[in-house]
């Protein structure tokens, strides 16, 4: 019988000091992204992107919102100081020029086109070719194996036997073929059609997690309920695997930009009159020993947004781990 004079001692507290640390108790979604925040190389990646997007569609504008920058990359004007660049970073009072951005940042072209206003659209398009081809190959890789992983038998035989041709099939070679086909249409067009040939992977990855999560016993219960495939699939199995999907999506975003450098440094990809990262590298190759700066800038934006997105990738799927149950205060 407990003793009345003993005070209630009141609900239990929210943490608790177990060997020396504090356990915190938090939801799901609290501890991904409390993990991914922490995460040094996905924060360094995620505000290195930012930026790039944030000076690529402010500075020349995008869908008629004029920019920042006085310069388009379509005009063309007298090549001044063999089309050198103005950019400076380094003080004065460190034997440089002062920190100005001048003229002609990036430098000029052979005919005098601004080098920063085209460096820029060629990330515009770069940028916007591979969020389609992320998010199209995204949907229909999670599609096909999510319905070959839920329906099995004759269904997973067709869908993964059609999968398994595409895979071996060169990617590069799909995709040379389709973007010489569709590359005059638009980069909507082109990232439509890339992204069709790009979905085999995470189609794979889906099916594997479907295999295993339609043997669990709350699909079971579900199903014995009269649940129907399709609420199953959505409301019950996708859910599980989210973060599986989420940290494909962003590295496919990565696979996609340099995809899509290596296609129009080919000639297949974003074709004149716009350009794009890789298609300024094409176009400008053969001045790399003489004028390097017009292979450099494109090369540096292609490595820094392919890192940065492979970064946050790297972080995401860190905090979408299971096995990281704990975060400590």
């Amino acid at each position: 019988m407990s003793n009345p004079s003993t005070p209630d001692p009141g609900p239990a507290p929210a943490a608790a000091d177990a060997q020396g640390m504090t356990v915190v108790a938090r939801t799901q979604a609290q501890m991904v992204r409390r993990r991914f925040f922490r995460h040094r190389a996905a924060m360094a990646g995620l505000v290195t992107l930012v930026l790039i997007v944030l000076l690529a569609f402010s500075s020349i504008g995008f869908a008629n919102i004029p920019g920042w920058w006085d310069k388009d990359y379509t005009s063309i004007a007298t090549v001044e100081n063999s089309g050198r660049p103005t950019l400076s970073v380094l003080p004065s009072w460190l034997g440089g020029s002062g920190v100005h951005l001048g003229e002609h940042p990036f430098g000029q072209d052979n005919v005098g086109k601004d080098y920063f206003a085209l460096t820029m659209r060629g990330v515009q398009q770069s940028l916007t070719i591979a969020f389609i081809v992320g998010l199209v190959g995204t949907v229909i890789g999670t599609l096909i194996g999510a319905t070959a992983g839920y329906f099995r038998g004759r269904t997973e035989a067709v869908l993964m036997r059609f999968t398994d041709v595409m895979i071996t099939i060169p990617l590069l070679v799909i995709a040379a073929v389709l973007g010489r086909r569709y590359g005059d249409s638009g980069i909507v067009v082109l990232g439509l059609v890339i992204g069709l040939v790009t979905w085999t992977g995470l189609a794979r990855l889906v099916r594997g997690e479907f295999l295993s999560l339609r043997e669990k016993e709350f699909v079971e219960a579900a199903r014995a309920a009269g649940t129907s495939a399709r609420r199953i699939i959505v409301k019950h199995m996708l859910p599980n695997i989210v973060g599986v999907i989420i940290v494909a999506a962003t590295l496919a975003v990565a696979a996609a930009i340099l995809l899509e450098a290596a296609l129009s440094f080919l000639g297949f990809g974003v074709q004149d009159p716009d350009t794009s990262l890789g298609k300024l590298i094409s176009t400008y190759q053969t001045a790399f020993s003489t004028r390097p700066w017009l292979f450099w800038f494109p090369g540096v934006f292609i490595i820094a947004i392919a890192l940065s997105v492979n970064f946050i990738g790297d972080g995401l799927r860190d905090a979408f781990d299971p096995r990281q149950n704990r975060v400590r205060d």
